[in-house]
């Protein structure tokens, strides 16, 4: 997905919901720091975005746009992306902290809205909690190419609750594994 692409799916989201307090989640969000031409392949990849919306309880907003603008959608058919509407608690691995480090473009093509972007490490930490093999494959295309510190991910990682103990070591272990690499 390129921005210009995210810029339309985030202008028609806002419209959709009334809100222009938009938020990626998913991978997308890495355009929120990079302009796609400075990413690795791996990381734009996808067709979808993640959208949330910070005052969205109920997830109804998030529940609007997937049914106006998701996967298998006339836009989706005409633009070849499309959104999937997510609550923000879709993503649990989020290290705590992660509100305060929010992000934003100053692109004017996704007017209304005010989009708002995962910092790129803390969105690692949370594609990493997710263990999935493609979200592994995209944060370390991210760190391949330099565009993550390994340190910071480390004390992200070390953020997440006690409850995620389990999960955080999973990460901290995968993380270690690029500092071994490079002894």
């Amino acid at each position: 997905m390129k921005r210009e692409e995210l810029a339309h799916i985030l202008r028609s989201a806002c419209h959709i919901a009334g809100d222009k307090d938009v938020l990626v989640v998913g991978s997308q969000s890495i355009l929120g720091a990079y302009d796609e031409d400075d990413l690795p392949a791996p990381a734009t990849a996808s067709m979808e975005a993640d959208i949330a919306f910070l005052d969205d309880p109920d997830r109804a907003k998030a529940n609007q746009v997937e049914g106006a603008i998701g996967e298998m959608s006339s836009f989706h058919e005409s633009y070849g992306v499309y959104a999937e509407g997510v609550h923000v608690e879709t993503a649990v691995y989020l290290p705590p902290g992660w509100r305060d480090r929010l992000i934003t473009w100053p692109l004017q093509s996704s007017e209304p809205a005010d989009p708002h972007f995962l910092e790129p490490h803390d969105l690692a930490i949370s594609k990493l909690g997710a263990g999935r093999e493609k979200d592994r494959e995209f944060v370390d295309a991210l760190i391949r190419d330099g565009m993550l510190n390994v340190e910071t991910l480390l004390e992200r990682a070390a953020l997440l609750d006690d409850a995620h103990a389990l999960v955080r070591g999973r990460i901290e272990s995968h993380v270690r594994s690029y500092l071994r690499d490079s002894e």
